[in-house]
C-alpha cells in the first residue's frame, strides 16, 4: 500500500509539473501576444499621430499660400504702379501722380503686405543666384560694388516668407 501511495503521489506531482508547464507555456505565450499587441498598439497611434500633425500642417501650408495666384497675377500691376511713381517723382517728367492714385497705390500696397507680400530689398546686397536672376553684367563703378547688385530690374517679393518671384538684377563686376 504505501508503494501505490508513493506512486500516486509521484504521478500528481508529474501531473501537477506537467499542467504546471502547460499553464507557464499559456502564460508566455499571452505575454508574448500582449507584448506584440501593444506594439502594434504604439505604432499605429504613432503613426497615426504622425499623419495628424502632417495634415495639419499641409492645411496651414494652403491656407497660406491659397491667395498665391492671385497676388502673382496683381506684380504686373504692382511694377508698373512703381514704374509710374518713379516717374512722377522724376524732376525732370511732366508726369504726375495724383493724390487719388497715390491712395489707391498704398492701398493696394498696404493690402497685399496684411496678406504676407514684402519687396526682397537687392540694390547694393551681394549677389545672392537663390534670391536673385542676373539680367546682365557690368564693369562696378567702385570696387566695393564688385560682386554686388548694382541695379533691380524687376523687383522680387515674398509671399508669407516664401520667394514668388526672384529680383532681375544688373551685377557688378
Amino acid at each position: 500500500m504505501g508503494k501505490k501511495k508513493n506512486e500516486e503521489a509521484t504521478a500528481q506531482k508529474e501531473s501537477k509539473k506537467s499542467t504546471s508547464k502547460k499553464w507557464e507555456e499559456q502564460i508566455e505565450q499571452l505575454e508574448a501576444d500582449l507584448s506584440e499587441s501593444k506594439d502594434k498598439y504604439l505604432r499605429l497611434y504613432a503613426e497615426f499621430d504622425n499623419y495628424k500633425k502632417r495634415t495639419i500642417k499641409e492645411k496651414l501650408e494652403m491656407m497660406k499660400s491659397a491667395s498665391q495666384d492671385v497676388v502673382e497675377a496683381l506684380l504686373p500691376v504692382l511694377d508698373d504702379f512703381d514704374r509710374a511713381k518713379k516717374s512722377a517723382d522724376d524732376d525732370e517728367s511732366s508726369e504726375q501722380f495724383s493724390e487719388g492714385v497715390a491712395l489707391v497705390y498704398n492701398k493696394l500696397y498696404s493690402t497685399l503686405k496684411n496678406k504676407g507680400l514684402e519687396k526682397m530689398e537687392s540694390t547694393h546686397e551681394v549677389f545672392d543666384p537663390e534670391l536673385h536672376e542676373a539680367v546682365t553684367e557690368i564693369p562696378a563703378p567702385s570696387e566695393e560694388l564688385k560682386g554686388k547688385v548694382i541695379d533691380t530690374v524687376e523687383q522680387g517679393y515674398y509671399l508669407n516668407e516664401k520667394i514668388i518671384r526672384y529680383a532681375k538684377v544688373v551685377v557688378g563686376k
